[in-house]
């Protein structure tokens, strides 16, 4: 791919502020940028330095470039991004799916440059009574022969300390934007690694309330947990592909491979261990409404022991009340205690047979 020339004077390259500050008014979607040569940062004044620096100043006798941009974005609009396009060859449709987001992860090639999405979580409180859920975001990477353009969404996989990192290691970062490209992924995978932590804590709380011996009602935060789960596992699932892919494309160093690797394992036993809380809150789900079940029907036994006790005296009195002429009782000196003796041997001989049996 020819090197497309940068045009001064754009208005995204105009803002000059020191590298690695986030402007306040987020005048900019711009983050971060900086020209890395042999692993050393050079800093410039706009991106469009950073840019001349490499392809104008630092070519190799091969005629490759001796170094790489990397330029980071947070939420950019339509028109920032499609000045960085045109600086960096971007394809039209990685460009379209960098700006709309709501991407699945994934790896795909354009001419020579890759763009890769990946998810980013978080689990935070949202809601009533500070319940926790899983946030999604996304990145997306464009890495070319001589730059990197991260693509960030969402409040989650902020990569200021990734770059903060890869600068304290200068023999990584001039294997070139490969680094960068493990650096993110090795990062998302431990955010998985720290949410799926988070939500195994969770599902143990809810484990003990359920089988506790206080009565609870479990079943929304149960099925809360199910959602979040699913949100865990359309982050976690897809990105086993691209991350598998990645380690055997030829612009990856072999160096850069073994990383790619361990960062695949990594995210194989998150994603088996997500897959795992399926398997476990399928049980607890039903172990609860088992326990709904059974302490249901031992309310409706009650109510029904209660129920046939009061029936006693209640018949009785219903019949001694319908006022008929010829009652032997009505008419007899001794009824009245007499009936009120039989209403409670019959109502205690129920009382002592309903506890007998656990009903009461």
């Amino acid at each position: 791919m020819a090197m497309t020339r940068v045009r001064p004077g754009r208005a995204l390259f105009k803002t000059r502020r020191p590298a690695g500050v986030q402007a306040p008014d987020r005048d900019t979607a711009v983050i971060d940028w900086a020209a890395y040569i042999d692993g050393h940062r050079a800093c410039t004044g706009t991106v469009a330095d950073a840019v001349r620096l490499i392809r104008d100043g630092r070519l190799t006798p091969d005629g490759d470039s001796a170094g790489f941009v990397w330029v980071g974005l947070h939420e950019p609009s339509a028109t920032e991004l499609a000045d960085l396009a045109e600086v960096f060859g971007l394809h039209p449709l990685a460009v379209e799916d960098a700006i709309h987001a709501h991407q699945r992860p994934k790896l795909e090639r354009y001419d020579d440059v890759h763009f890769v999405v990946m998810k980013t979580v978080g689990y935070v409180s949202s809601g009533p009574g500070g319940a926790e859920v899983v946030e999604t975001g996304e990145i997306m990477i464009f890495c070319g022969p001589d730059f990197v353009v991260t693509v960030r969404h969402g409040a989650h996989g902020e990569l200021g300390s990734v770059r903060r990192d890869l600068e304290k290691d200068p023999a990584r970062l001039a294997l070139g934007p490969a680094a960068v490209l493990h650096a993110v992924a090795d990062r998302v995978v431990d955010g998985y690694v720290g949410v799926a932590d988070a939500v195994m804590e969770d599902i143990d709380e809810v484990e003990e309330a359920v089988f506790s011996p206080e009565r609870t009602d479990e079943s929304r935060r149960i099925y809360r947990l199910k959602r979040e789960v699913i949100q865990l596992k359309r982050a976690v699932g897809p990105l086993a592909g691209p991350l598998r892919n990645l380690s055997g494309r030829r612009f990856v160093p072999a160096e850069i491979k073994e990383y790619l690797r361990d960062v695949e394992d990594h995210l194989t036993r998150v994603r088996e261990q997500v897959e795992s809380y399926d398997e476990l809150l399928n049980p607890i789900l039903q172990a609860h409404m088992t326990q709904v079940t059974v302490a249901d029907n031992r309310d409706m036994r009650k109510i029904s022991a209660w129920g046939a006790i009061f029936m006693v005296p209640t018949a009785i009195a219903g019949i001694y009340g319908m006022n008929f002429d010829f009652m032997p009782e009505t008419k007899w000196r001794y009824g009245y205690p007499m009936i009120l003796a039989v209403i409670a041997m019959a109502c205690m001989s129920l009382y002592r047979g309903f506890r007998r049996n656990g009903w009461l």
